[in-house]
């Protein structure tokens, strides 16, 4: 049976991580050269909040700013990131690129649905050539709710996907799998939070464990130890 892997991008494929608090330090040493902010650069929620879309990351962040300096901020920020990426600061978790081609020979299609702006997506996906295997990657500005579970819904309607999963490390990823019929896979990642995980169909530690949970979709054994199955 063909199957479809709906991809979040941060914290799961991408280790974010590397270059977010270089990012989000020139974004606040921006707001400091302005006099916008005079305490340190809140590295700490923004890792609470991981996941969600930039906008509300910033209502969070900077409570007490204007939109128009959010906005500003959000610019600021997504140039740094972008930058970054292509200076190579960033990288892919490891075994990225062998789980893809192991899909990629066993028929599946590879998609990507992020929280992600449009351009920090491209900037990801053509610096590690991530198109050879990723058919389309999708962005929450593609979307007003800036709901994941509509994002994913876009895809699943865009290419009549109808088995599959939903691979990521936040509850937005777990619950657009399960709003959306597919199986939810979390990453114990960096950003990953247990209770969260916890509501996973599986939870996997790295991501060459898909392997095994492709042969597990597609019936060829039963679940077992090492494939953490709920």
């Amino acid at each position: 049976m063909s199957q479809s892997f709906i991809f979040d991008m941060d914290g799961t494929l991408f280790q974010t991580d590397k270059i977010l608090e270089l990012s989000l330090e020139d974004a606040f040493n921006r707001l400091r050269s302005l006099n916008r902010w005079d305490t340190a650069t809140p590295i700490d929620k923004y890792r609470e909040i991981m996941g969600v879309p930039l906008p509300k990351v910033w209502e969070a962040l900077l409570p007490d700013h204007s939109i128009e300096e959010r906005e500003q901020t959000d610019a600021y920020f997504l140039e740094r990131l972008i930058e970054n990426i292509k200076r190579g600061k960033g990288a892919l978790y490891p075994n990225v690129n062998e789980v893809f081609s192991f899909l990629k020979e066993n028929h599946c299609s590879i998609y990507i649905a992020s929280n992600g702006l449009t351009e920090y997506l491209k900037a990801i996906v053509s610096y590690f050539n991530l198109d050879h295997w990723v058919t389309e990657a999708f962005s929450i500005q593609q979307i007003e709710s800036l709901n994941k579970s509509d994002l994913v819904r876009i895809v699943i309607e865009k290419y009549g996907i109808t088995n599959g999963a939903v691979v990521g490390d936040r509850l937005s990823d777990i619950n657009a799998a399960k709003d959306n019929g597919l199986v939810a896979i979390g990453c114990n990642f960096d950003f990953a939070q247990e209770n969260e995980l916890a509501q996973a169909d599986f939870v996997i530690d790295d991501l060459i464990e898909l392997k095994s949970i492709l042969l597990n979709l597609n019936g060829l054994y039963p679940s077992r130890d090492g494939v953490a199955k709920r």
